[in-house]
This record gives structure tokens, sequence and C-alpha cells, in this order.
């Protein structure tokens, strides 16, 4: 089989893009299956962009990133988590998903493997069959809150296995783990001679907890970041990957060839982006109380939520009491009431067919339309 005949469809944008269609046809959509902020990208950050378009030059900065920037992050890194972090190791990607496809690249061969939670983002597994190995996906429960924990990292740990995936706070189930569980878990990967890479984009997005960054524990991990979810710049493109020193000059001369830079616009609206508090805490706040409507009515209908979600803007719900096929559940709920929610055979093979996730990346009234609007679909059925 060719490389390219292994890669899956992103099923979830498949469902945005029917739903959009049925909006563009006169039916009313309330939209819960895409990760997107629905708030749009802070005023302080769009005026700095249109001052810097006006009065800056545009051309390609350093293929690592504009220094300007990596050591904003580092600065940031300091206040966040009190960590410190040389700007020369903070590299600056065309998004997050840049950032995977980079430190795939780098770090696998050909036959070589990676473990990934499942459920888990879906992407993971094509970025690493991009690179030509192979994703092992391992199945988390609520026992672990979803994530990979250390037993299990032992138990399916290959010769060919180079590293293993934390996504902390987890998609599709919004999970938190904390300081000490990932503590254990770069023990595991460095008893196996392999690498964690944590995966932090919803780091900021967390209610009642603070996620620790995987940097606290170790300077050998991999951390993946960026500015599509807490500052809602996701048309920026702009994430960044800290890596480990010997891995700083590898990834330099990928990204000579296959970036040669982030946008350099974007890049300058990211620090002005890092400077920013109050307008991030109006959104998180939202967003939690937006979660605690969903914790409080979903279970109402027939949802089980095994795990309180306590970061990122997901439910992940179980729907055996309602259906044993989510994903044609999923689409006739679509056809019928309007509402887009994401199947669970976008996140992996562990029981996708009873389970949904919930996105509140939507207001508030939006998803009280959207809970009546399955009560009804429910109650006719």
């Amino acid at each position: 089989m060719r490389r390219i005949d292994t890669i899956e469809p992103f099923r979830v944008m498949e469902l945005l893009e029917a739903a959009q269609q049925l909006e563009a046809a006169g039916k009313s959509i309330i939209h819960m299956e895409i990760g997107e902020p629905d708030f749009p990208t802070p005023i302080e950050v769009i005026s700095q962009a249109q001052s810097d378009l006006a009065q800056r030059s545009l051309s390609y900065t350093a293929s690592t990133g504009l220094p300007a920037l990596q050591q904003a992050l580092s600065a940031w890194y300091k206040t966040e988590y009190d960590v410190d972090v040389a700007p020369h190791r903070i590299l600056i990607t065309p998004g997050t998903s840049g950032a995977f496809s980079l430190i795939y690249a780098v770090l696998l061969e050909a036959g070589e493997s990676v473990l990934l939670p499942d459920p888990g983002y879906p992407c993971q597994r094509n970025f690493i069959r991009l690179a030509g190995a192979d994703p092992i996906n391992v199945p988390v429960t609520a026992d672990s809150r979803y994530h990979l924990n250390a037993d299990l990292i032992d138990t399916y740990w290959r010769p060919s296995t180079q590293a293993a995936v934390l996504i902390n706070p987890s998609n599709p189930t919004g999970t938190v783990v904390d300081i000490n569980f990932i503590k254990t878990l770069a023990e595991a990967c460095e008893q196996h001679g392999g690498t964690l890479i944590s995966d932090e984009i919803y780091h900021g997005l967390t209610y009642g907890i603070k996620a620790p960054s995987a940097l606290q524990v170790s300077d050998d991990v991999i951390v993946v970041n960026g500015f599509s979810k807490r500052w809602a710049m996701t048309g920026w493109r702009l994430g960044w990957v800290v890596v480990p020193e010997a891995l700083v000059e590898p990834c330099r001369r990928v990204m000579q060839n296959i970036f040669i830079a982030a946008p350099t616009l974007s890049q300058y609206a990211g620090v002005k982006a890092l400077q920013l508090n109050e307008p991030l805490e109006v959104m998180r706040k939202a967003y939690d109380e937006r979660r605690r409507y969903l914790l409080a009515e979903l279970p109402k209908l027939g949802f089980e939520i095994t795990v309180e979600p306590e970061g990122a803007f997901y439910i992940y719900a179980n729907v055996a009491k309602l259906t044993n096929d989510s994903t044609s559940f999923c689409w006739d709920v679509l056809k019928q009431v309007g509402v887009a929610i994401t199947p669970g055979a976008d996140f992996g093979v562990n029981q996708p067919h009873l389970h949904v996730r919930f996105s509140y990346a939507t207001g508030l009234q939006q998803l009280k339309e959207a809970v009546r609007r399955l009560k009804k679909y429910l109650t006719a059925t």
C-alpha cells in the first residue's frame, strides 16, 4: 500500500462541510462539531497587525522564527510555569500541525512507531504515517482519565517505538493530568530510550485547575503549543515547538526546506498576543459557563459523561443508551434537527461507535437551543 493510501480523512471536516451546505440551503445549524474558538482574535492583536502591515517589511524571518517572538515565549514560560527555556530551543512553526510534521520528520524513520492515546486527536495518526512510521493506538479509559499512563507505555512500547504522546488537556475528552502523572510518563519514555511529546495547545483553557507543562518535569521532552485556541488565532497559523538542545540543528535544517519560515505578520502579532491577559480570561470564563451548562443538561438526555472535563472546550460522551452507531446518529441529528456533533470514529478505534464529542466553542444561547433540539429528536425517535 502506498503511504498516501493510509491517510484517513479528517471526518469532522466532512461533517462541517455538510453542515455548511445545509446552511447555504437555508437550514439553521448549531455547530458543536468543530474545535475552533467562536471568539474573534483580540482587537489588540488585530490592531498591532494592521500597524505592522503598514509599517514593517514582511520578508522572511529566520527559519526557526522571529527572535523577538522566541524571546517573548521564553519570558512567557518563565512567568507561566517558572521554567527557564533558552529562546533558540523554541522553534516557530506554521501552526501546531507544522510543529508535529516537523518533529516527526526529524524523529522518525520508516518502520518506527509512536504511542498515541485512543481516543485522541485524529491528525496525529496521519502526521506519523506521512513520516513513514506507524501510529500505535493505545486504548485509554476513564481509569487513566483518557490519557496514556506509565503502565500503558510499558505494555505497548515496541523495539521500534520512539515516542509517546500526551495531549493535556485532552482532545476529545477535555481531561487534565497533574505534574506527578506527567513525571511518570517522562520517566517511562526515558527508561525505554524514547521521548515524551506533550501537546499543550489547550493550556490556559482550564477550569478550576491549571495544566502543568511537561517542561516543568524535564528538558528532554518535546512540547508543542500555539496561538489558535487560547488566543483565538486559528487562521493566523502560528505555533511553536520546544525541543531538546540536540534537536535544534536537525530541526533547523528541516524547517529551512519545508517551511522557509512561519508567516512573518503572524509572528509579530504573536509577540503582542503574549502580552494580553484580560481578553483571554473573558473567553475562558465563557467556556466554563458553557461547560457547566452542558455537564448539567446532557446526562438528562441520556448522554453519559464518565469523567468530568476540566480543560479545552469538549465533552466526550457515551451514547450507548441512545444508539450503537454514533456515526449514523450524528449524521441523522444533523439532518433532522440541525445540530452538528462529531462521531467517535474521528478519534480512533476504541469503541468509537459508542461515543460522540460535543464542542462548546459556540454561544450559550446556541447551546441551549441545541439541547432543546436534541431533546425533540430523542423524544421523536
